[in-house]
């Protein structure tokens, strides 16, 4: 018997120290919920899982933009909501104003009325904004020239996955062409009066009413651009949902632990540590009968 050198032990010591390094693995993956830890626990299946995480947070971020966008166009769309009813007010003090049951006085007061009326219609474009991007004309000043700018909204991964609104909104008097029919409304000696000023102010309010009907039509056209822009829109945060779902599906499937299949994993290798233990006690134990020769 040799007892220089205790290979039973040795051998013991060492399928117990790899029992032991599963069992930390083990739990780890039961105390962290995830299969894959680190690199070493499956590299491919990492490089897999990582790639998936980061495109479930771009959709994510995608659905962000989305809803962000469908907020911008609201505000546009409630604000010209509001600049159509001001265009229904007017269109009715026309009348008024062009029938012959009204007196010169209340003709005077239906043109401050339609005045004031356009002043709050240019007010409404003026003030219409979203985090300082102006939506119904193209900058802060009154009545400002020029249409909105084109709105480019990130709707996906890729630089391509993009919505567009339309551009060149211009919902103030110069835009809707209207600018007429404040002068009218302000009389001051303007051919096309509507005040008790003019001769035929009646007949002047009468001609502007194709005016009105014309604006009613285009602030229509502005309002449809900017409501099929927000379904497209609303479509492709539904589908961005549906996809992102499953994408973190597919890395839950990758990544994360199967607890049922690990606690018994668990169990396992817990059972053969205390094994290997008993091993190596017993294999120490062996050694120990060399004394029986020595006494």
């Amino acid at each position: 018997m040799k007892i220089n050198t205790n290979v039973a032990s040795l051998t013991a010591l060492e399928a117990n120290s790899q029992i032991n390094r599963n069992l930390n693995q083990s739990l780890e993956k039961l105390s962290s919920g995830l299969r894959i830890n680190k690199s070493s626990d499956d590299a491919s299946g990492m490089a897999i899982a990582d790639k998936l995480r980061t495109q479930a947070s771009s959709v994510g971020q995608a659905i962000a933009n989305g809803n962000s966008a469908v907020s911008l166009i609201q505000i546009a769309d409630k604000a010209m909501a509001e600049q159509s009813n001001i265009l229904d007010m007017v269109k009715q003090k026309l009348l008024q104003t062009s029938t012959a049951t009204t007196s010169s006085a209340g003709r005077d007061a239906v043109a401050k009325d339609i005045g004031k009326l356009l002043d709050q219609l240019n007010s409404i474009a003026q003030q219409t904004n979203y985090n300082g991007i102006y939506l119904l004309q193209k900058g802060p000043a009154m009545n400002a020239s020029g249409g909105s700018p084109k709105l480019v909204f990130q709707m996906g991964e890729n630089s391509l996955n993009t919505i567009s609104s339309a551009s060149g909104t211009q919902a103030n008097i110069n835009g809707l062409a209207l600018s007429g029919l404040k002068a009218a409304a302000a009389g001051k000696g303007n051919a096309m009066d509507i005040t008790s000023t003019a001769t035929s102010g009646a007949d002047n309010a009468r001609a502007f009413l194709e005016v009105i009907d014309t604006a009613l039509t285009q602030m229509n056209i502005w309002r449809s651009n900017f409501g099929a822009t927000q379904n497209q829109i609303e479509s492709a945060v539904r589908n961005l949902s549906t996809q992102q779902t499953n994408i973190k599906a597919a890395e839950s499937v990758i990544r994360d632990v199967d607890y049922a299949n690990e606690s018994a994993n668990f169990n396992k290798q817990n059972i053969i540590s205390q094994a290997g233990t008993y091993s190596i006690s017993q294999a120490n134990k062996v050694q120990q009968n060399v004394l029986r020769l020595l006494q």
